[in-house]
């Protein structure tokens, strides 16, 4: 009787099956034999899956081509799992990536409609500039004025079933991290616009990172929606934008900091914005209520110097 095996098969076939596999279990693949080790590790299966996750890295655009230079498997290790709630604890401590003048981030961000890709983008965010440094962090995927003409095209969608891939690449050390929770926390609707706003977040560090898609009403569908505008902020605890070098220390922690892979990450990512929300809210209510203390004990100063000088006057 003859047994037959996996590794019977000709290695193009196998090449051919892993490819067709996710991360997780193309990584399990290579801890099975060393035959499978040496397929499961070929750079050009990796960038496939890659590609096949982020379809932004294929855009024919200069930072898209800086990314797909950086070897797969670090880029896939790195940008699929979520990152933990300890990444960037200490962001005041850390010293910044790169020296001044040579640092730049690449953002490939990737909007899907119930698994299918509707908008990529590429974005490069030049952050060695004083003006950089020292303004809110923010970063424009689609900008107001320059709509996304694929999004206005697609088939009419919900923002509530949209989900979002933020990836924020450091090219000068090979390191990236995905920013955006894959479903959204939150969704709202703009006060004054009337947009629907489906919020994407991940807290790192006592600081929010946000990624907004900001859907409006489309003219040519019933009930259907276009993107008007994706973008990326820093909040800390306190409700303040975190500057570009605060951010910037943030995102080369989480960068250096563990991944936490596993099918709860939504809920994970939920739970953290919301205990986000909450400290926000109570540091906020104790700020109110010190200050009312303030103003309670000025008052009471200001009534006791009026009392003492209308004293000092009936008593002449």
């Amino acid at each position: 009787m003859v047994t037959t095996t996996i590794e019977d098969l000709h290695a193009d076939v196998l090449g051919c099956a892993l490819r067709r596999l996710d991360g997780r279990s193309l990584a399990a693949a290579s801890c099975a034999t060393a035959a499978l080790r040496a397929l499961a590790t070929d750079p050009d299966t990796w960038r496939a899956l890659c590609l096949a996750e982020w379809p932004s890295l294929a855009l024919p655009l200069p930072p898209a081509q800086q990314l797909a230079a950086l070897p797969p498997q670090r880029l896939f290790a790195d940008a699929h799992p979520f990152p933990t709630a300890a990444g960037a604890g200490g962001c005041g401590l850390l010293p910044l990536p790169v020296p001044a003048g040579e640092l730049s981030l690449v953002s490939a961000v990737d909007v899907y409609y119930r698994g299918a890709p509707l908008l990529s983008r590429v974005v490069e965010t030049p952050a060695s500039s004083s003006w950089f440094l020292a303004s809110p962090f923010r970063v424009e995927a689609v900008e107001r004025k320059k709509p996304a003409p694929e999004a206005a095209a697609a088939a009419p969608f919900s923002p509530a079933e949209l989900e979002l891939s933020w990836v924020v690449v450091d090219p000068s050390r090979g390191r990236a991290v995905n920013v955006s929770s894959r479903r959204p926390v939150a969704v709202d609707r703009h006060w004054y616009t009337g947009e629907t706003l489906a919020r994407f977040a991940v807290v790192l560090g006592g600081c929010k990172f946000e990624a907004t898609v900001a859907c409006s009403d489309s003219e040519g569908a019933a009930g259907g929606h276009v993107v008007s505008e994706v973008t990326l902020a820093v909040e800390d605890a306190d409700g303040a934008a975190v500057s570009g070098e605060g951010a910037l220390r943030l995102l080369a922690a989480a960068m250096e900091a563990p991944r936490k892979g596993g099918a709860r990450e939504p809920e994970e990512a939920k739970r953290r914005y919301l205990e986000f929300v909450k400290r926000k809210k109570g540091r906020k209510e104790s700020k109110a209520r010190r200050e009312a203390l303030v103003d309670l004990c000025c008052s009471a100063a200001s009534a006791v110097v009026v009392l003492t000088c209308l004293a000092a006057v009936a008593l002449r």
